[in-house]
């Protein structure tokens, strides 16, 4: 019989972007935008409140990993708020609430991100779980950079 576990965990990320929250925020809202940085095999996006995100993808020959998200609060150009499970195959790996928050940072934007998460039966870590946000983010400068300003 398989040992159970339950890991709680918050941790919380800021980083400043050198573009205006619009920007960021469209980034996280527009399918074709999202797409790029957040990077999945397979990626749907309904973007509303009660809308769905799905991502699925993995190393070739490894699991697939799927990121199921419900969208539960979205001010336009402020704030996102969704759950979402992360499943390795079809084993359910966590279980999460996250906040992503926009705010103007001189011509930039800060975005505050908040993730509590229980994390079931020690298939993943709060380690991992934000080295993996911290690398997403990266991403997301690095789109940030390559879109064209009157975006």
């Amino acid at each position: 019989m398989t040992k159970r576990s339950v890991t709680h965990s918050t941790f919380g990320l800021e980083r400043e972007y050198s573009v205006p929250p619009a920007r960021v925020f469209a980034a996280w809202s527009d399918p074709e935008a999202k797409s790029e940085w957040f990077g999945a095999s397979d990626f749907e996006l309904d973007f509303r409140i009660g809308g769905r995100e799905v991502n699925r993808g993995g190393p070739e020959g490894g699991p697939v990993f799927t990121y199921d998200a419900r969208y539960q609060d979205i001010v336009d150009g402020e704030r996102i708020v969704y759950t979402y499970d992360m499943l390795m195959d079809d084993t359910r790996i966590s279980v999460s609430v996250t906040t992503v928050e926009f705010e103007p940072s001189g011509d930039g934007t800060r975005l505050t991100y908040t993730e509590q998460c229980v994390f079931l039966d020690g298939h993943d870590t709060p380690e991992q779980r934000e080295q993996g946000t911290g690398t997403l983010f990266e991403k997301l400068a690095e789109a940030l950079e390559r879109e064209p300003a009157n975006t």
